[in-house]
């Protein structure tokens, strides 16, 4: 399934059904991350019940700290 992450298209696996499922993956496990999907802000309690689909638009912004 193509799915594009910020900008960039990626061919991920069909493991990847739900936006929590995606979200364990290793670059973004234990962040915290903002969920735009397909112009839309996804909420944290709805990421297990959004299904992914081909073509998805997705922008995950996360906080990074520093001073």
């Amino acid at each position: 399934m193509k799915l594009w992450i910020n900008g960039t298209a990626s061919e991920y696996s069909e493991d990847y059904r739900t936006m929590t499922e995606l979200l364990s993956r290793s670059e973004w496990s234990g962040r915290l991350i903002i969920v735009e999907l397909n112009g839309a802000i996804i909420s944290r309690e709805e990421y297990g019940n959004v299904c992914l689909n081909d073509g998805d638009r997705i922008e995950l912004v996360h906080f990074v700290g520093g001073g």
